[in-house]
């Protein structure tokens, strides 16, 4: 059997578009819909319902999906050990948010060049949810999520690091030079940009302002990182953010850290398909991960 075919079909199985299919395969449509005519003839059994919107995969296109993982997990296996000996090469897909892409990432794939050139990294931004499903279907090879707890089926993660976390401010905002500790009462009077809904830091904070009793603040919540730090650069608020994204605004005076309650470390967990094989250029990557970010130190403590 031709393992392209196999390859054809998850894509088409996870896209459900024989449009999307061949835009991500680099295919011809036409091409896609002959792989899979031959795929269906080969086995003898219908793998997908044509419908006027896409393709809706059968039952016996879902009992095929987990069979065809195994194959071409297999087959990445096999290619690896031929090439055992040699230095790990081929193609990493990274999922992570937009925190890590940023602040992180560039520095890990500029190091690989230099010391893996056979190693070729694509990035693909994500919250949580999408890398979870992204390394389901195989579309990520590893992923980096900001959680404190990783727990869903059928994934496997463990802890790289933890990003410090601060609360900033505008140089010109009354919280920045204020002398007197901040409370949590004082920051429920205020107006907060933060990061969408799904990102665990900016959650927490959202939840334990809502705590305080008659809470009176304002929450604006941004897709982008850039939205709500510029917000807040601009005097109109305020923003909790991994340090790591904020430290050129910091030096360069446009932002300020608020000197109020503690906030815990975030930890950056790494995360992999549990049963799917994790290739040399894979593990290569996540070991160079781990000399780019800040020493494993304990996460501070919860705030109170």
């Amino acid at each position: 059997m031709d393992t392209r075919l196999l390859h054809t079909f998850l894509t088409l199985a996870r896209t459900g578009s024989f449009t999307a299919a061949a835009t991500e395969l680099h295919l011809a449509q036409s091409t896609v819909t002959v792989q899979i005519r031959a795929l269906e003839k080969e086995l003898g059994t219908r793998l997908f319902d044509r419908l006027p919107r896409g393709a809706s995969i059968t039952a016996a296109g879902r009992r095929l999906t987990e069979e065809a993982e195994a194959v071409l997990d297999a087959e990445a296996r096999l290619r690896a050990a031929v090439a055992a000996g040699g230095p790990p090469a081929g193609r990493v897909v990274v999922g992570a948010g937009e925190t890590l892409c940023s602040a992180r990432l560039p520095g890990v794939i500029a190091a690989l060049r230099g010391s893996h050139p056979g190693i070729e990294v694509d990035l693909a931004p994500v919250g949580t949810a999408a890398a979870v499903e992204g390394l389901r279907t195989g579309r990520l090879d590893i992923a980096l999520l900001l959680e404190e707890d990783v727990s869903f089926p059928g994934i496997a993660a463990e802890p790289l690091a933890h990003e410090p976390l601060v609360l900033l401010c505008a140089p010109g905002h009354p919280l920045a030079c204020r002398t007197a500790p901040v409370t949590w009462e004082d920051l429920a009077r205020e107006t907060f940009f933060l990061h969408e809904q799904g990102c665990s830091y900016s959650d927490r904070l959202a939840d334990r302002l809502l705590s305080v009793p008659g809470a009176r603040m304002r929450l604006t919540r941004f897709g982008s990182i850039e939205a709500a730090r510029s917000c807040v650069a601009a005097g109109l608020g305020l923003t909790l953010l991994p340090r790591a994204t904020a430290e050129d605004a910091l030096r360069e005076g446009r932002l300020a850290v608020v000197a109020g309650p503690p906030f815990p470390d975030v930890p950056v967990q790494v995360a992999r398909h549990r049963r799917r094989w994790v290739s040399p250029a894979a593990q290569t990557v996540v070991d160079e991960l781990a000399r780019h970010f800040p020493a494993r130190a304990a996460a501070g403590e919860p705030p109170a």
